[in-house]
């Protein structure tokens, strides 16, 4: 602190703010500002997912299936944080998307359509989005690549009821998928073409395609930082198991695919069923980091850890499409049960993941600075291009994807009732809802300018790195104070918050 400034005992440490008997939110607390003695961008963000995982960027998606399939999990490889694949699906099906993730040196994955040497193309529809369709001996991904087909020569067929054997590109110009954007993006620059297929060096299937306007839309993005990779050199990629015994098998078929990290997916951690698939996980493949929850009480971690968890997942009502306090009556404010957790993990050396109730950068600074190790979003990354699903038009003209909760009836009959211990129900009752989220863009763009209010909102409470602000946290250094309905509405968090003027804009990037 600057010499001969005068210490206050202002606002309130964390261990009184939190022990108070309130169950807080995000917004309800604030933090008191530090003293500020480096640049923003000095700021470290480099974090541990669990105990073996570190990340670049405390940044991890959900395992939601309206959010994180291949697409989401190598943009956020990519990015330097981690996608944890959904379950809702099978086993097999669960596993090729991990792979389709981790094959990839690239932050995104394309849309890929395959047909035989015997097949015609009837429609342009049937090439989707993509400027082509891939031709291989049995007309799906996993064969060897034979042909080309594209958009502009299929159009210019006078016989479309030609088998495309007769018309294909054969033996295409192809790279091996092990190339880097910049590879590929100088290879398309230096041969003047408008794609190419990726090529795995392994059993030569497609894997990817990348076309002149990716690279332009991708180096229009912020510069992407350093990818998360494992010690095989590929993306780093997370995947969500459940508790029955069938999920063991599950499991098999994502090991055998190559996660670097499983997250036993429940809506309530504290059960034998979980403790026992936690034991059975670390038993059976005890290089695997295996992460428990969710959990928002100090007993509950306690006894996850106990289990053997390398990390913790903390949250229980808090998403913007779950309605457990609702429906259930149980649940704990996000910013009280990330605190209690935290506080309880730190001594173990497990780090936790705050799960839910992020609705912008801010939200971030507290969940982090509160002692988590990592931010896990859902609603944040829906309706984004990475998301799965495709965009829809409302009737006002707003392009949409639909985005719904795990707990919602629409995902339960999908499967997803086992997370909420109600696959053996005959009614089942709903935990959370479906909607639509509008377009976002890509993460590509907009996660960096989050990080980029993240680092700001660290230098203004006076720390540098995750690891410094939880040390700011357990020393008491950190100040914190809870704000009224009125402070909440004069510092822009609830409606109206921006007052005085006849409209405004809330910008979010530039």
């Amino acid at each position: 602190m600057a010499d001969g400034a005068a210490q206050f005992d202002d606002g309130f440490p964390a261990v009184k703010l939190f022990n108070q008997g309130y169950s807080y939110t995000y917004d309800d607390v604030i933090f008191l500002p530090g003293y500020i003695d480096f640049p923003a961008d000095a700021v470290d963000l480099t974090t541990k997912l669990s105990r073996n995982v570190s990340l670049s960027i405390p940044c991890v998606a959900s395992p939601m299936d309206t959010v994180t399939e291949s697409s989401m999990a190598a943009a956020m490889a990519a990015l330097g944080g981690i996608g944890i694949v959904h379950s809702n699906t099978t086993p097999s099906q669960q596993a090729s998307i991990v792979r389709s993730a981790k094959s990839h040196k690239i932050p995104f994955t394309a849309d890929l359509v395959f047909v035989s040497p015997g097949d015609s193309i009837h429609s342009a529809d049937e090439f989707g989005s993509a400027p082509c369709v891939f031709v291989t001996d049995s007309g799906t991904q996993r064969s060897k690549l034979l042909g080309v087909v594209s958009r502009s020569s299929w159009e210019s067929l006078s016989n479309k009821e030609a088998r495309v054997s007769d018309y294909m590109t054969k033996s295409p110009v192809s790279l091996p998928s092990s190339y880097n954007f910049e590879d590929v993006a100088g290879y398309l620059e230096a041969q003047k073409l408008q794609f190419v297929p990726l090529v795995s060096e392994v059993d030569g299937e497609v894997v990817n395609l990348v076309t002149s306007a990716n690279v332009d839309t991708i180096r229009g993005f912020p510069k992407l930082g350093l990818p998360s990779l494992g010690p095989d050199g590929k993306f780093l990629v997370g995947a969500a198991i459940g508790t029955r015994d069938s999920d063991k098998e599950r499991l098999e078929h994502l090991v055998k695919a190559g996660i670097n990290a499983v997250v036993i997916d429940s809506s309530q951690g504290f059960s034998e069923y979980q403790i026992n698939m936690i034991k059975f996980v670390k038993n059976t493949y005890p290089e695997l980091d295996v992460i428990g929850g969710n959990v928002v009480t100090t007993y509950q971690a306690r006894s996850l850890i106990q289990a053997g968890v390398d990390g913790l997942r903390v949250g229980m009502g808090s998403g913007s499409i779950c309605t457990t306090q609702e429906v259930c009556a149980v649940g704990r404010g996000q910013a009280t049960a990330v605190y209690k957790v935290s506080s309880v993990a730190e001594g173990s050396g497990i780090p936790i993941i705050a799960d839910g109730g992020i609705k912008n950068s801010g939200h971030f600074v507290k969940a982090l600075a509160l002692g988590a190790s990592t931010v896990m979003m859902g609603s944040f990354l829906a309706g984004s291009s990475e998301a799965p699903g495709t965009y829809e038009y409302t009737k006002d003209g707003l392009r949409v994807k639909r985005y719904r909760g795990m707990g919602s009836l629409d995902a339960m009959t999908k499967g997803s009732d086992a997370r909420y211990l109600g696959d053996k129900a005959k009614l089942k009752i709903a935990q959370g809802v479906a909607g639509t989220v509008k377009d976002k863009g890509s993460v590509l763009k907009f996660i960096p300018y989050t990080m980029q209010a993240l680092k700001q909102g660290f230098q203004d409470i006076g720390v540098s790195s995750i690891q410094s602000a939880h040390q700011h946290l357990r020393s008491g250094a950190t100040r914190l104070e809870v704000r009224t309905g009125a402070a909440q509405t004069e510092g822009g968090i609830q409606e109206g918050g921006a007052h005085g003027l006849v409209s405004y804009e809330k910008g979010k990037y530039f």
